[in-house]
């Protein structure tokens, strides 16, 4: 596959280090909206740089995990690199590839910069340039730790993101001060890829709504405000008549003081169905369970039903391991990303994936009071009526991540 048309923006995107205007940029910043075609033009670009500048030096590909990174960047990117005459040697269980171009080799090190301790895996190493895909999901100091490790003379920043909280640090210290730090800052809309049909730009405006509709389809740095999911519906979201399904799935927020919320979710058609859940306030109640007490919940409500897994609050250890202890359901803990969870949520539910029976009436109740903090100036739900909101947050995050693994599975066979 080659690439039949660029944009002017991608072709900068790609050419900007070689453009007299910007050789003595330090930095290159990429914003802007989802499928807008920064993150194809950008890698590529990167690789051209690096191996028409130097040879036998290091690199560095930054993503929130490897996996992800690998899934956004370098499974699209190396077919295309082998096409264009690139020689790649990969050593997948070492993260890092060779890429040889005209008798030049360099070496690219792929990192995850998940949270504050990933600063500590790209602590030490010398890098001639430092590639950062989705820059604003990374902390501060590993981002900071990498561009650290760019000593060499030439070395370049490439810096690539969407929107996100206008009190973000990368939009406060690094695009609102990109003439500063002398990097090029290139805004992209869906507009600049020539490769998105309009029946595709028309999707993905589908897909988004309130603020996540205005970062990922406008591509706007926007506080968040108002309900967390809008795009809830009860008259497309709840049904009363339960269908056959073929795979069933518990989720589970677990709370002493706070109340406990487990949903039992079935798969039809490609739509996730809660066709019960379990809802417990020792507050309301005045009597706390114990963890025997809410696994024998956990177990009514399932049922006679074959459960494939039982996600879990990761920081519920104790009842983790009550249900281990067990040994009749596998347990799972859940992702806690609670921005990448709340996104996770608003796409299934915008897409008619997640169905709610009328009986659930407390994560039917929870979707009507779950409101943005707008007092905090960050992105933040306020903790209030939020526990049936979570407990569907985390089937929501590991829905979409054995999704993006099993789809990572295919390329990599494809390959």
């Amino acid at each position: 596959m080659r690439i039949k048309k660029l944009s002017d923006k991608q072709r900068l995107t790609m050419k900007w280090w070689n453009d007299p205007r910007y050789r003595s940029y330090d930095a290159i910043i990429c914003d802007g909206a989802v499928r807008s075609g920064k993150t194809l033009s950008m890698s590529l670009g990167f690789v051209l740089w690096a191996c028409s500048s130097f040879n036998g030096n290091s690199f560095a590909l930054c993503g929130k995990t490897v996996t992800s990174l690998r899934r956004n960047v370098v499974t699209p990117m190396i077919p295309l690199l082998e096409e264009y005459g690139f020689t790649c040697i990969e050593r997948v269980s070492k993260n890092y590839f060779d890429l040889t171009l005209l008798g030049n080799t360099n070496r690219f090190y792929l990192f995850g910069g998940k949270d504050e301790g990933s600063a500590a895996l790209i602590q030490g190493m010398t890098l001639s340039g430092v590639f950062f895909d989705e820059a604003a999901l990374m902390p501060r100091s590993f981002v900071e730790q990498a561009i650290a490790r760019c000593s060499v003379i030439g070395s370049k920043m490439w810096f690539n993101c969407n929107p996100d909280n206008p009190a973000h640090w990368f939009y406060n210290e690094w695009i609102k001060k990109a003439e500063e730090k002398r990097a090029l800052y290139i805004h992209f809309t869906m507009d600049d890829n020539p490769s998105l049909s309009p029946e595709l730009k028309q999707r993905y405006e589908r897909l988004y709504s309130g603020t996540f509709y205005e970062r990922f389809v406008l591509g706007r740095w926007t506080a968040s405000h108002g309900a967390v999911y809008p795009m809830f519906d009860s008259s497309i979201h709840v049904f009363s008549k339960a269908p056959e399904c073929e795979r069933f799935v518990i989720s589970c927020d677990y709370g002493t003081v706070n109340p406990s919320s487990f949903g039992l979710w079935g798969l039809c058609s490609g739509v996730w169905y809660r066709l019960k859940e379990y809802y417990y306030s020792s507050k309301k109640e005045g009597v706390s369970r114990t963890d025997e007490e809410h696994y024998a919940a956990l177990e009514e409500l399932a049922g006679s039903r074959k459960i494939a897994k039982v996600i879990v609050d990761p920081s519920a250890a104790s009842f983790i391991e009550c249900i281990r202890r067990h040994g009749k359901f596998r347990v799972v803990k859940a992702d806690n990303d609670v921005i990448t969870g709340i996104r996770y949520v608003s796409t299934l539910l915008k897409q008619n994936k997640l169905r709610f029976h009328e009986s659930c009436r407390d994560i039917i109740r929870e979707f009507q009071l779950y409101c943005w903090n707008e007092k905090t100036g960050m992105d933040a739900p306020i903790k209030e009526n939020d526990h049936a909101m979570d407990d569907m947050r985390y089937f929501a995050a590991d829905l979409m991540k054995s999704k993006a693994s099993d789809e990572c599975v295919v390329l990599s066979v494809a390959r």
